[in-house]
């Protein structure tokens, strides 16, 4: 394989992410006269990116030693006398096997399954597995399409268990334009659809006026004429400044009487 260096050496040092870095030991094995093979492990810094595994002198080295290309190769343990070493074996009968050493049993489990994925044969199997699952998903989704739909009769059933029979949706009740929290409704009542149409929760009702006693406002309030104390606001007209001024007229009569008190008490 011929490639460019200058390019390649660029790619190895430029800001592009790393899949994995890290020191390993090298081993190195180097011929004498007499025919006897002396090896040994040197300490190197490892970029791997893509199917590209670059080895540097230093960490702060700005060229590369060399490279290994990841494809038509497999990468698995191995026995040295080294602890932590691995691997990377070509299929090419005479080419030799790149024994690496890590430094403990975590950092060399974590490269062995960087280097294993790192081929494009591993990334065409993936794609490969990917499209499969793609194209079943879309079967399915043609077949669910396809199949007739439920009718909904405004029923649903009981979520704990499906083999009750349906629950009967009741309509909430109107209470002075609004639907009250949680009311079950009553035959004949009014319902509060959504744009949907179905039912949601309405904002709460102000409260209810009482009266000394603390029961509900049933009897007039003194001092209010009898126009005024019957609420202006009906489903059609449902307004917040109407709401907030009725229900602001007993405060203003209480009010009124408590200050004709103190200016009495004063004199």
């Amino acid at each position: 394989m011929k490639l460019n260096e200058r390019s390649v050496a660029h790619y190895a040092t430029c800001d592009s992410p790393a899949d994995h870095a890290g020191f390993l030991r090298q081993r190195v094995e180097r011929h004498h006269h007499h025919a006897h093979h002396a090896t040994s492990y040197q300490r190197r810094w490892f970029v791997l990116k893509g199917n590209l595994l670059f080895y540097f002198e230093e960490r702060e080295s700005r060229e590369p030693m060399g490279l290994v290309v990841l494809e038509g190769c497999t990468v698995e343990l191995c026995e040295a006398a080294e602890e932590f070493a691995f691997a990377i074996r070509f299929d090419d009968a005479g080419a030799k096997a790149c024994v690496l050493v890590a430094d403990g049993q975590a950092a060399m489990e974590a490269w062995v399954k960087a280097l294993s994925r790192a081929s494009f044969d591993y990334m065409r199997l993936v794609v490969r597995e990917l499209e499969k699952q793609l194209e079943e998903a879309c079967k399915s989704l043609a077949a669910c399409r396809k199949s007739p739909r439920r009718s909904s009769s405004g029923r649903k059933r009981h979520l704990s268990n499906p083999a009750l029979g349906p629950v009967q949706e009741k309509p909430a009740v109107l209470e002075n334009g609004y639907c009250t929290w949680g009311s079950g409704g009553e035959p004949g009542g009014t319902s509060c659809p959504d744009r949907d149409g179905g039912y949601s929760k309405p904002p709460p009702l102000p409260p209810r006026r009482r009266s000394a006693g603390g029961s509900a406002a049933a009897s007039p309030v003194p001092g209010l004429p009898l126009a005024l104390q019957e609420s202006p606001v009906s489903p059609e007209t449902a307004c917040f400044s109407k709401l907030h001024s009725w229900y602001g007229q007993e405060i203003a009569v209480l009010r009124r009487e408590w200050m004709e008190r103190q200016q009495r008490g004063n004199l």
